[in-house]
């Protein structure tokens, strides 16, 4: 297949030295896809996007952007630099992801926030109190009442009023909670997990990168395996769903896919699933990347595919039906005693119409509160549980997803991706920021919207 076979696709992007707006397209040399992009003042900037061309034509789906659309901010200097979320916005709230707290009990070599356990106190911003979470949770949900809520830092589970927090957001009106950790208190402190769920906790975004010490050690700087296995374990027992979240990152864990995979299974159907996050450089990280330290949406499928000898098939995943096609893959399975895993999802590959934003909004919403909380337990004996009911709970105690998401950083950004973005990170003063944009920093680590 020729370049000329693809429809060109231009899009602007933003310089990595100066965040200023600059113009990109997509380019194809042999098999693989990039992004090229030329700032007048510091030059061209080419970054890998994307591995194999036949996936790429196939894997594109075009969305219609919302119909009513976000008037929290004016547009004045055009996106990415108005976002609050401005009428420019094309998809709804999904998942809002509201920071609690800037501090943290660990010191990993990548992190979106950028957070530390070294971190004086004078050198983060104070948590924020109830009065001002309550606000926050009030005013998101006035804006996206059918939201998801994912608490995030720092480390949430430093709070000691975390229930207090999760009781609050449920009494607001948001259905689904979720809690984003690292899991350390969850193992050392029995009373958490019961509290957590007393209160309304849905579910616990589980941060797991790898079956093994060593992966630990390279990206967390200690070992930590027995202790997320010890979360899970304290998940398990209060009925809390865990999804385990790897960080991938080329030569440190990439081989621990299909291990990472076989925990999961093994572990269901108190863990529902695993959402792979390819490393993305905002935050913290090294120095600025080489295409050598990503890795791509097709690589990470071939992977699991390879490491789980075709239990999970790379054709079993097709892209999210809310964020932009190149942001993210899903796969449903259902979970079997007599044999492998059933695939659930079904993927045309052929060329479709535009599919209507809000209504792919509306089923990811609902997919994420139907397979990552925990699953119904059976009825007591003297229960009322009729064959419906019964059918129903097992089809979720069989359901195991496997997600992932590919986060833009500052050298592959596509601004038109980011319209389409439905993970909106709740900023200080209430506004709704697209995750990418709110975490973005420029290649000498300044900010654009995480102070």
């Amino acid at each position: 297949m020729t370049m000329s076979e693809y429809p060109e696709y231009r899009t602007q992007s933003l310089c990595p030295d100066c965040l200023g707006r600059i113009e990109a397209r997509h380019t194809i040399e042999g098999d693989q896809i990039f992004q090229e992009k030329t700032c007048p003042e510091h030059g061209t900037f080419k970054t890998k996007i994307w591995q194999g061309k036949a996936s790429y034509a196939q894997w594109t789906r075009p969305k219609i952007p919302i119909q009513k659309r976000f008037n929290m901010t004016p547009v004045q200097a055009g996106c990415p630099f108005d976002c609050g979320l401005c009428p420019e916005h094309g998809q709804h709230t999904c998942t809002a992801v509201l920071d609690i707290t800037a501090r943290c009990n660990l010191d990993c070599t990548f992190c979106f926030a950028g957070a530390s356990a070294d971190s004086p106190p004078d050198k983060r911003p104070p948590d924020p109190d109830m009065d001002t979470l309550s606000r926050l949770l009030d005013r998101v949900y006035q804006v996206s009442p059918d939201a998801n809520l994912q608490l995030s830092g720092g480390e949430p589970t430093l709070r000691k009023d975390l229930p207090q927090i999760i009781a609050a957001a449920r009494q607001t009106g948001f259905g689904f909670v979720q809690v984003n950790t690292n899991g350390l208190a969850l193992a050392r402190d029995p009373a958490l997990a019961p509290a957590l769920k007393a209160a309304g906790l849905s579910s616990i975004f589980l941060q797991f990168d790898g079956v093994s010490d060593r992966v630990y050690q390279r990206l967390r700087n200690q070992p930590l395996f027995e202790i997320k296995q010890a979360a899970v374990r304290a998940c398990a027992q209060n009925q809390i769903g865990v999804i385990l979240v790897p960080t991938l990152v080329p030569g440190i864990n990439i081989q621990d896919i299909g291990p990472i995979l076989e925990f999961g299974l093994e572990n269901a159907p108190n863990v529902r699933g695993v959402h792979f996050q390819p490393v993305s450089f905002f935050g913290r990280h090294g120095a600025a990347p080489s295409d050598r330290d990503r890795i791509t949406i097709p690589e990470i499928l071939a992977h699991i595919e390879t490491q789980t000898r075709g239990i999970f098939r790379a054709a079993d995943f097709k892209p999210s039906s809310c964020e932009h096609a190149l942001c993210a893959f899903t796969g449903k399975f259902i979970r079997s005693d007599t044999g492998p895993p059933r695939a659930l999802t079904i993927f045309d590959t052929a060329c479709c119409t535009p599919a209507p934003a809000e209504q792919g909004a509306r089923k990811a919403r609902a997919s994420v509160v139907r397979h990552w909380q925990a699953p119904a337990r059976p009825a007591s004996p003297d229960g009322d549980e009729n064959d419906l009911d019964r059918f129903i709970r097992q089809a979720e105690q069989g359901m195991f997803t496997v997600s992932g998401m590919a986060f833009q950083d500052v050298w592959n950004l596509d601004l038109e991706r980011l319209k389409g973005c439905c993970i909106h990170a709740v900023s200080p003063d209430g506004r709704l920021i697209p995750f990418c944009a709110y975490n973005l920093t420029r290649a000498d680590g300044k900010g654009l919207y995480r102070k």
